[in-house]
């Protein structure tokens, strides 16, 4: 009962904490513009609505049909739908992705705090410490890591405005297609979507719920309310600096436990997930390449998603998702599938040449 109670509000406030990290550290580093552009901020609203909140039921509803976590999930849901075996390669991506963000969080965050707080300090040394204390956070218990990165977070916020951070004016610029981009990647690689951790979060609540709305929209909300939270937030003096890098050494440290329990799951030998674990933080701590990685992390997560959104709109088979969902009106079960067929793969395929294009 204890575990089951956990596992409900797990999740929501682990898509808050980690989508405001993510944002945070990515944001900066990408060139994504978000200083309160007013029609920025609604495109990504809308991105919220038309993808975001689709892939949140759709992750929900695979982890109802599987019971089990994504990279073991994709074999059984696979031989379902008498699908090619290719189709599992979503959940080594996300598996693998998840140490991959992780670092480029750490990353990101030994950035900023160079900035803001140790000048003298080369940031690749910053960066290994900070990996090396996420390790470490690894191994505390999910539920104990959760609270201490909402501590952080929580903290982020309040110490950036008691010392009076000065954020510009809300105004309105000419909509851009690259825009479209930023928001995409904002709605679904910043927010953890396609990775499978609210998919392993919500594993338990999810059996005993009858609908999957239960679960996905709490943590669509979560993430919501992290953004607009981002909205009035940014790093401007050392303390700050501080306590965003004690929220993200625990944020990635809790992604972390999470991906190293899908390659247990998978029964891998102890060298082996060690080193995809590792090798995917600490090839972050390359110097001068960076910029190559965030752009890399950015198409990476929406190509986990389309892969997604492809297999469960056109190759597992429709009763399959219907009666994992429930919904209480066929005709919602109806504009999800729209969604996830056509909207989806669309928007995504949109927003990654958005993304290309601003590398020209």
């Amino acid at each position: 009962m204890q575990d089951h109670a956990m596992s409900k509000w797990l999740s929501p406030l682990m898509a808050f904490c980690l989508s405001f990290i993510v944002i945070a550290t990515l944001a900066p580093m990408t060139g994504i513009q978000i200083d309160r552009q007013l029609d920025f901020w609604l495109l990504w609203l809308a991105t919220m609505l038309i993808l975001a909140l689709p892939v949140c039921y759709l992750e929900i509803a695979l982890a109802k049909r599987s019971k089990t976590t994504a990279l073991q999930a994709l074999s059984n849901l696979t031989r379902d739908a008498d699908a090619s075996q290719r189709w599992r390669l979503a959940g080594w991506l996300g598996a693998v992705f998840i140490p991959f963000l992780a670092g480029g969080m750490l990353s990101n965050s030994a950035q900023i705090l160079k900035l803001s707080a140790v000048p003298d300090i080369a940031p690749n040394i910053v960066f290994a410490v900070l990996a090396v204390l996420a390790f470490a956070v690894s191994f505390i218990p999910r539920q104990f890591t959760v609270l201490l990165t909402a501590l952080g977070v929580v903290a982020s916020l309040a110490v950036a405005n008691i010392l009076g951070t000065s954020l510009p004016a809300w105004h309105i610029t000419p909509v851009a297609f690259s825009e479209w981009g930023s928001a995409t990647v904002l709605a679904l690689v910043a927010s953890g979507l396609g990775l499978g951790l609210y998919w392993q979060s919500s594993l338990q609540a999810a059996q005993t719920q009858e609908s999957a709305t239960q679960s996905a929209l709490p943590i669509w909300f979560a993430q919501l309310l992290a953004v607009v939270a981002f909205g009035f937030f940014a790093v401007t003096s050392e303390i700050p600096a501080y306590v965003m890098s004690f929220a993200t050494v625990m944020g990635a440290g809790l992604i972390l436990n999470m991906a190293r329990e899908q390659l247990q799951q998978r029964q891998l030998a102890l060298p082996v997930f060690w080193l995809i674990l590792v090798a995917a933080v600490f090839v972050w701590a390359i110097p001068q390449i960076s910029s190559i990685f965030n752009v890399l992390l950015m198409l990476w997560g929406l190509v986990i998603c389309l892969i997604y959104a492809v297999f469960a709109g056109w190759i597992m088979k429709i009763s399959h998702l219907r009666k994992s969902m429930n919904f209480s009106n066929e005709a919602f079960y109806n504009i999800w599938r729209i969604a996830v067929r056509i909207v989806l793969p669309v928007a995504i395929i949109a927003a990654i040449i958005a993304v290309v294009g601003q590398l020209f």
